[in-house]
């Protein structure tokens, strides 16, 4: 079952019942996604959209462990090592015209971001949990001073810290 962002934001407490009702009539008669609807109408900030839209997607997909997965060379070779760390995506190989890359749930909002942008074909992401992402990335990207523990904490990634939004998720590594 797909769980849907409006639910999502009902339970974490950002939305109401009756405001979610809202958001979803307004959906139907303009067509707009539910998440921007619920920004403009009721003042829901982009994270708290973007976290329940990745909680959707972790839903769908199935975790991997990318410690036991052999990136490939070309994939590799799409990111830098500052740019894999600071993104915590690990791209994994090319398959019918698509880069496969892991990130985290946590991650994957920023990872989308930095793919769109800087990714010159589509990216399908799997996720992994943040403390095997990082193993896989001091294996692929081995930068001094960089350790797995670098993605529970936030050092170095070029963000705020995550372990407050794993704890509020319910992930564990």
């Amino acid at each position: 079952m797909v769980l849907r962002i409006g639910e999502l934001l009902v339970r974490r407490g950002v939305l109401s019942a009756s405001q979610r009702d809202e958001v979803l009539a307004e959906q139907k008669r303009s067509g707009r996604p539910f998440g921007d609807l619920a920004e403009r109408m009721f003042g829901i900030s982009p994270r708290d959209v973007e976290q329940a839209w990745a909680e959707q997607y972790a839903s769908m997909v199935q975790p991997i462990d990318p410690r036991r997965s052999s990136s490939e060379p070309d994939a590799l070779a799409t990111v830098t090592s500052r740019q894999a760390w600071q993104f915590a995506m690990l791209p994994l190989r090319f398959s019918s015209g698509e880069l496969i890359a892991c990130t985290t749930q946590i991650h994957l909002a920023r990872a989308l971001r930095f793919a769109a942008w800087q990714v010159p074909t589509p990216v399908r992401f799997v996720l992994a949990t943040p403390g095997h992402l990082g193993e896989a990335l001091q294996a692929q990207y081995p930068v001094p001073g960089m350790r797995p523990e670098d993605l529970l904490s936030g050092t170095g990634i070029g963000g705020a810290s995550v372990e407050g939004e794993l704890d509020e998720l319910g992930i564990e590594d």
